[in-house]
């Protein structure tokens, strides 16, 4: 089985705009003092919870500042 040359590529719109909203918030947790694997093991562990926080419109500093509290 061979996997595709550019699987990213077929990502829709919504799911690349999530994961873009995700490396922000990523940025704000190691800002906050996270190393950059803990903040991405948070996300990976909470992703339900911070999909639901961009659904609900939330800026990536503040889903941060929600995870920090």
């Amino acid at each position: 089985m061979s996997r595709k040359k550019n699987e990213i590529d077929e990502l829709d719109d919504e799911t690349l705009a999530l994961l873009a909203w995700c490396t922000e918030v990523e940025t704000h947790l190691v800002a906050a003092g996270a190393t950059e694997a803990e903040a991405q093991d948070h996300i990976e562990e909470q992703a339900e919870w911070y999909t639901d926080m961009f659904y609900d419109g939330l800026s990536p500093a503040e889903a941060a500042k929600q995870a920090l509290a």
